[in-house]
């Protein structure tokens, strides 16, 4: 099973709000996830990011690949350098 560390879309129609979501690269983009590690919201200046650290380092050390965009928000966030 290839797990990925990715972004579920919430909020409203042009108001998006996002959960960093641990889930099967197989399950859709909004669909059924493993665990919830942490959120991102693009539409406060400056973007609010808070992620678990501790959660988001034991899934990439148990093999989670993270998206590009979500490791962009690790790196931001000085989790993963």
């Amino acid at each position: 099973m290839a797990v990925k560390i990715r972004l579920k879309r919430m909020g409203a129609k042009k108001n998006p709000f996002y959960r960093v979501v641990v889930a099967d690269s197989r399950s859709p983009r909004d669909g059924r996830f493993i665990e919830e590690i942490g959120y991102y919201n693009p539409m406060t200046n400056p973007a609010e990011v808070k992620i678990d650290a501790e959660k988001a380092t034991k899934w990439i050390a148990d093999g989670a690949q993270p998206t590009e965009t979500v490791k962009a928000l690790l790196k931001k966030a000085d989790i993963v350098k």
